[in-house]
């Protein structure tokens, strides 16, 4: 993982519009963050974190300080970004509507989304875990695009690489809280060992923007558990006891 090549996902839903879900190939962290490491909240170096945030920005073909992101916090709050800017407000999506700028989001099995209207020049980005899909992140942040002018009937949204159904495992308590949302909800889950339950935290994500009324939306397919070599993995390093876990980013710009 020496080579500053780089290995972003893309999706075709996304043509036309500079975007990327990046992977851990060619960055400059060593360790258990061994790869492109972007994440500045972890214990990795921050001069490493920061060469390595600014070659995602050379492949976004961005200045490093136009690489813009939030503090995430597991929310639905969304900030509109008017402009390159080291600020790094509490929030979990992020909205623009003007070029050269490259929205970013941080991601270690969560799901990482970018959104796109081309035809009326906005994009977001947003950090979507369970909590923040459940809170309505991602409808909130369809809702900012079109405070922009653009239009969710033409706004195509991507989900990149999270954790796949067949790896996260939850309990009674956490499959409790979306059925006290809506009794529909147990359609995301099923039976798993010794009383547990598998999440399909995509899938939810999925049926979350379609009920919101974009164009169209996908899932890149992409499991950051048991993929290793190209993903890091909150819970792949929890069940390993690895001290911290590098950070994904995924990042879209007009």
């Amino acid at each position: 993982m020496t080579a500053t090549r780089l290995d972003p996902v893309t999706s075709p839903l996304l043509d036309g519009v500079k975007h990327g879900f990046f992977t851990r190939v060619g960055g400059a962290s060593t360790g258990i963050f061994a790869g492109l490491n972007c994440g500045g909240g972890s214990s990795d170096q921050a001069e490493v974190v920061a060469m390595n945030r600014a070659r995602v920005a050379a492949e976004m073909e961005v200045a490093p300080a136009a690489l813009v992101g939030v503090h995430q916090i597991h929310s639905s709050d969304v900030v509109v970004v008017e402009g390159p800017t080291d600020a790094r407000p509490k929030a979990d999506a992020v909205v623009t509507a003007v070029p050269g700028v490259a929205l970013g989001v941080l991601t270690a099995d969560c799901q990482p989304v970018l959104f796109a209207d081309p035809q009326a020049g906005v994009v977001g980005a947003a950090h979507a875990g369970w909590r923040g899909a459940l809170d309505g992140v991602l409808e909130a942040t369809i809702d900012a695009m079109e405070g922009l002018g653009a239009d969710r009937g033409r706004t195509h949204a991507v989900i990149g690489p999270s954790i796949s159904q067949r790896a996260y495992e939850v309990g009674q308590e956490f499959l409790e809280r979306f059925m006290d949302e809506d009794p529909n909800h147990s359609r995301f889950f099923v039976n798993g060992a010794e009383g547990k339950y598998q999440f399909d935290l995509t899938g939810f994500g999925l049926s979350r923007l379609r009920a919101a009324g974009v164009a169209e939306a996908e899932w890149t397919g992409h499991c950051t558990y048991s993929d290793p070599a190209r993903f890091y993995s909150y819970r792949r390093a929890t069940h390993q006891g690895e001290a911290d876990y590098g950070r994904l980013i995924s990042a879209i710009r007009l």
